[in-house]
């Protein structure tokens, strides 16, 4: 890692090596059980159930509960990428990093929780649509000070592979959640009061569920892993003086480490591919290939099991390789599955004599997607930490969590476009599957962006202004 290039700097090169030279398998494991117990809201609340069942036709419509939830997740981006940075920097200068994880993570339980009381009736849709909006927004306040202590718990020799172990488990915990889920309340094995579909009850306690599954999991790094120091020379700043000197960090770290910038407009594009191949994966297995919703609900256990082993196996390989060579190479392979995706579609082909249908076609090409979507995601958040200046993780990890909201309209955006573009062109029920060059588009952007970045090996830390 090389030093600060600042005449004068005495600081250390980077927090992630200003940290205690050796890591603890247990602080690892806390760090990782937030990760885990984090899939509850990602997976259940906000992706396969509560969502699902907020914009069902008893809130008045699947379109206009569709429309009042998209809203109300727009409001709650922008108040994601405006806060996001001026968060993670107060929490570093007041040695506070733990205590606001800590905070934001109850505050997601409780509104988790809250989900309880959304029954199903269109008066109640706004409720719900607000309180998912608002966990979403505290959801990711809470990972930047989460993603921000990954410095702490490594060292630069296994920040990839701690890094990749913290994703794996984040997806091997939503598939235990689903599954929980699954045969307790949504398709429950036996006869139980939680069971009841009387006013939804099973799916609102299914909420009560995931708040109690994601508090308990949050606990350990809690108590696990030491508060950040408080920077000596930390001031008390009112909250739009704390802009003002974000604004000059943030010009200071391209003066002194200008890659960190590229790097964050970078990742930026390529993490809006990387979260639209999940976003739109189960729309286009049902809509494209006929999956029955049971079926994408089997593809998604399985995805997440190969998700997992991608993290964990890029976790390894970005320690020997660097970071970047593992991005480089995942938005390589996902171009490469989603273009065969796109080009075989749902058709049937003879392959040496056999059936290839449409359903192997998103069966072996889709879990190719989903196996190299984990490791570019941890070796990105591995890539920031190894140039986070020191005491300054939390507010890079927010500038980390603000860009890629600025950009978050891309993937769908260009979804739609080609799906409207394809329409008139190919037979009735084709175009959806157009809407995937969108994504490879984006990926692309990302990829091209991402070339000319230096690997944090080769790139300057950057040296911040304290005030």
């Amino acid at each position: 890692m090389n030093s600060a290039s600042a005449p004068g700097a005495m600081q250390p090169a980077s927090e992630l090596e200003a940290e205690t030279p050796s890591s603890s398998k247990g602080r690892i494991l806390a760090w990782a059980s937030w990760d885990w117990g984090s899939a509850a809201f990602n997976a259940v609340m906000t992706t396969f159930v509560f969502t699902v069942y907020l914009t069902s036709k008893a809130f008045g419509g699947e379109d206009s509960a569709s429309a009042v939830l998209g809203a109300a997740l727009a409001v709650g981006g922008f108040a994601i990428a405006l806060l996001a940075p001026v968060t993670g920097q107060r929490s570093d200068a007041g040695g506070r990093r733990k205590l606001w994880l800590g905070v934001n993570s109850a505050a997601v339980a409780v509104l988790t929780a809250l989900c309880f009381f959304v029954f199903p009736r269109p008066e109640f849709l706004l409720l719900g649509a607000c309180l998912i909006a608002l966990g979403n927004v505290f959801f990711e306040f809470a990972g930047v000070n989460y993603n921000a202590m990954l410095a702490q718990v490594s060292t630069p020799q296994n920040i990839g592979k701690v890094s990749g172990f913290g994703w794996g488990a984040g997806y091997l915990g939503g598939i235990v959640a689903l599954l929980i889920v699954l045969q307790l309340f949504v398709q429950p094995a036996f006869d139980w009061f939680g069971a009841s579909t009387r006013d939804s009850l099973n799916i609102r306690l299914v909420a009560v569920f995931s708040a109690l599954w994601f508090f308990v999991f949050a606990l350990p790094v809690l108590f696990a892993v030491p508060e950040l120091p408080r920077t000596t020379q930390a001031t008390r700043l009112g909250f739009l003086a704390s802009y003002g000197l974000l604004f000059r960090r943030i010009k200071a770290i391209y003066a002194t480490s200008p890659h960190t910038i590229y790097f964050l407009l970078a990742s930026a594009v390529f993490r809006d591919g990387l979260a639209a191949v999940f976003t739109f994966g189960g729309i286009i297995a049902a809509g494209t290939f006929g999956f029955a919703l049971s079926q994408v609900i089997f593809f998604a256990i399985f995805g997440n099991v190969v998700a997992a082993i991608g993290a964990m196996l890029g976790g390894f390989l970005d320690d020997k390789a660097g970071p970047k060579a593992v991005i480089t190479g995942s938005l390589v392979g996902l171009l490469i599955a989603g273009t065969a995706i796109l080009v075989l579609g749902n058709g049937t082909y003879s392959l040496f004599g056999m059936q290839w249908a449409g359903s192997t076609t998103f069966w072996v090409f889709g879990l190719f997607l989903c196996l190299f979507v984990g490791p570019a995601q941890s070796s990105s958040r591995a890539y920031l930490a190894r140039l986070a200046p020191h005491g300054e993780s939390g507010e890079l990890f927010g500038l980390y969590a603000t860009t890629g909201r600025a950009v978050s309209f891309l993937a769908p955006a260009l979804f739609t476009l080609c799906i409207t573009l394809a329409t008139p062109l190919v037979p009735a029920g084709q175009a959806q599957r157009w809407g995937i060059l969108g994504i490879m588009l984006v990926l692309l952007a990302g990829l091209l962006v991402l070339l000319p970045v230096k690997s944090p090996a080769k790139a300057p830390v950057a040296v911040v202004p304290a005030n």
